[in-house]
């Protein structure tokens, strides 16, 4: 299933060849970038976040297994969750400093944003963060239980439950007479 560019990365990280991340680059840097812009959106920042996931992958490059998930999965899951830690970092750290201007965090474009999944993604950042990783590798990430298991390092009884418990948070919202009926 995968393409030889693949097949070939893959070979070179494993032997540990800086040929890889170049062709990491060549290959994937514009996709990780747009990952990586729809969580951040300070240009600089992103391109931190993607410099960041490069050396990442370079340092995880042995624990990357083919048969666990595709490489384009692996390296988004980096991507994303690089990006993840800078927005925490930055609203730590802004946090902490007095804000003398008024912040743009939260003018989101339309544009690229798929309007159906939109509501729900909107929903989903209330409940536990612990639900929200789940859901969203496995209904924005298309993983399986078993890869979100494997990805996430989370056992995949855990990964069942907390979909089901999260799904169930989330229909409550949808259905409010659920909640007078507890």
């Amino acid at each position: 299933m995968s393409t030889p560019i693949e097949k070939q990365i893959v070979g070179l990280l494993q032997k540990s060849d800086k040929k890889a991340i170049s062709l990491l680059y060549e290959n994937y840097a514009d996709a990780l970038f747009g990952v990586i812009s729809k969580v951040l959106t300070d240009e600089s920042l992103a391109q931190d976040a993607l410099q960041e996931t490069f050396i990442k992958v370079w340092k995880k490059s042995k624990s990357y297994n083919p048969e666990k998930a595709k490489l384009f999965t692996w390296l988004y899951r980096i991507a994303y969750n690089t990006a993840i830690d800078k927005v925490r970092y930055q609203s730590n750290k802004t946090s902490k400093e007095v804000q003398i201007e008024t912040s743009n965090v939260y003018k989101l474009t339309s544009q690229g944003l798929n309007q159906d999944v939109l509501d729900i993604k909107t929903h989903l950042k209330t409940l536990d963060e612990k639900y929200q990783i789940v859901i969203n590798a496995l209904f924005f990430e298309g993983m399986t239980q078993q890869e979100a298991s494997d990805e996430l390092e989370i056992p995949l009884g855990t990964i069942k439950s907390r979909l089901k418990i999260g799904l169930r948070e989330l229909k409550k919202i949808y259905d409010p007479e659920l909640k007078s009926h507890e």
